[in-house]
């Protein structure tokens, strides 16, 4: 590894906290749809629970009136798909994400890494 890339790993591992949450915040919000994509092809949830994954892994406050017209028009644009589920006595509209879905998230994050590993950028 080169002197430059080293040094710039290291500031990167050693970016102040404001930094890291501001960045995480950033990126979150202006790809929640991305984000929600990657906790839902971990494992099918529902609304609340996204919003709790997503505030505790990402430390973004997400709110009803953002996140349920997301998730519908994911739905909506087949990159989601749900059913109703009875848990404890409530129904539940679980989310799982589709075949669609799981090729949008592998465009991105082939793309990222063409950008990340971009020579240009060194």
């Amino acid at each position: 590894m080169n002197q430059y890339k080293k040094k710039h790993n290291q500031n990167v591992e050693n970016l102040s906290d404001p930094y890291k949450e501001g960045l995480v915040q950033r990126i979150t919000k202006n790809l929640l749809d991305v984000q929600v994509l990657r906790l839902v092809r971990m494992r099918p949830m529902w609304g609340y629970m996204i919003k709790k994954y997503a505030e505790t892994k990402f430390d973004v406050k997400l709110r009803h009136g953002a996140l349920y017209p997301l998730l519908n028009n994911l739905e909506r644009e087949s990159y989601l798909t749900s059913e109703k589920q009875l848990k404890g006595g409530r129904k539940r509209k679980v989310y799982m994400i589709t075949q669609k879905g799981r090729h949008y998230l592998e465009s991105y994050e082939g793309i990222l890494r063409q950008q990340l590993g971009s020579k240009d950028i060194e």
